[in-house]
């Protein structure tokens, strides 16, 4: 996703010292004349308004200032000697850049209602109009609680306990069942077996892609734009798409506005119709004896046999229990032959896990 700079704003620092908001480029308290702690962070400025100083703007983009190795002083990005003591810079540290201050809000924040006697004062103000008082940012009202239901609840650090309890009784009452077991002697009643033949048939069908993926011999009956890559630099038939921007601190004290965009390639999405290999109803066999045999099948021109399919079962009967066993071929559906007994395994659940000839 690629960056674009939309221009730079004044940011703004707070003294820890007497709380008076102070603008970025300052390295000392405009009220109390503390220099600025290494430690404080630039916030959004009160004014919202893009910078057209040509002076702050190359101030930003020279990189971050650097602080004096000798008495820690903020210096320009290009300095050479600290404007305060005068040593060199050279092994000075850069102040940090590049995180996200904040969105970008075009215009004035809302008026600052002075703390100390009421008076409403412009946003970007930094004291009273009527009192003098420093002026902090103002402080949005805290969400109200939602009213809580009538009645006793769990305590919040229960809750977590409770599910886990459930899940852990869920499982172990799963396993149990499933590793129990128990065993029936049970007696062949009958076998029953299906055998399938799949078709298919060639036969127009309506289908959608991109245009250059349709197949040449289609009949394409309309077409529509949609966005099918997106790509981090423009390029042919590209839409630019942009989020909301944002402002990240350069280091300065000026703030750079940015925003991420992306470019999205359009390209045609195509409804067509193609002759085209479909599924038809299987011709089916099915019956109750051990001799099992495939179906008749009459295709026609348009039609393909797609394969074969084969399935078959034992019914077994004992204690007053049925249960319908299958098993894998032909030959082995032959061993069950009509009034042989066998010892049936059964799960918790009731399902057959093993058989084995009686004894």
């Amino acid at each position: 996703m690629a960056k674009q700079t939309v221009g730079y704003v004044d940011l703004e620092w707070t003294c820890p010292n007497c709380g008076n908001r102070n603008p970025g480029t300052t390295i000392k308290c405009v009220t109390c004349g503390n220099p600025q702690p290494d430690t404080v962070q630039f916030e959004t400025g009160a004014s919202g308004e893009l910078l057209t100083d040509q002076e702050k703007i190359a101030r930003a983009q020279a990189g971050p200032d650097i602080a004096c190795p000798y008495c820690g002083t903020r210096n320009l990005a290009t300095a050479e000697r600290c404007k305060q003591c005068g040593g060199e810079l050279k092994g000075g540290e850069k102040r940090e850049a590049g995180r996200v201050v904040g969105a970008y809000r075009p215009g004035a924040a809302p008026p600052i209602v002075c703390a100390a006697c009421g008076t409403e004062n412009p946003a970007t103000a930094t004291k009273c109009s009527n009192c003098g008082s420093p002026l902090g940012k103002p402080v949005a009202e805290p969400a109200s609680k939602p009213a809580r239901p009538a009645g006793r609840s769990l305590p919040r650090w229960l809750i977590p306990a409770v599910i886990g309890l459930i899940i852990v009784l869920c499982v172990g009452f799963f396993v149990a069942q499933s590793t129990r077991r128990s065993q029936d002697v049970a007696e062949v009643q009958g076998v029953q077996w299906q055998r399938r033949v799949l078709v298919q048939a060639l036969i127009p069908v309506t289908r959608t892609d991109w245009l250059d993926q349709v197949p040449q011999d289609a009949n394409v009956s309309k077409c529509n734009g949609r966005v099918r890559s997106v790509s981090p630099d423009p390029v042919p038939n590209s839409v630019e798409v942009c989020g909301t921007p944002y402002v990240v601190d350069t280091g300065t004290g000026v703030g750079e506005v940015v925003k991420d965009c992306e470019y999205q390639v359009s390209d045609s999405w195509c409804v067509y119709e193609t002759l085209d290999w479909v599924a038809m109803p299987a011709v089916v066999a099915e019956g109750t004896d051990y001799n099992p045999h495939w179906p008749e099948t009459i295709l026609e021109n348009n039609q393909k046999e797609a394969g074969r399919e084969e399935s078959y079962s034992v019914i077994l009967s004992g204690d007053g229990e049925t249960y319908r066993v299958p098993v894998r071929s032909l030959e082995e559906l032959q061993k069950y032959q009509p009034g042989s007994r066998w010892r049936v395994e059964v799960n918790g659940f009731g399902g057959v896990v093993g058989v084995e000839p009686a004894q």
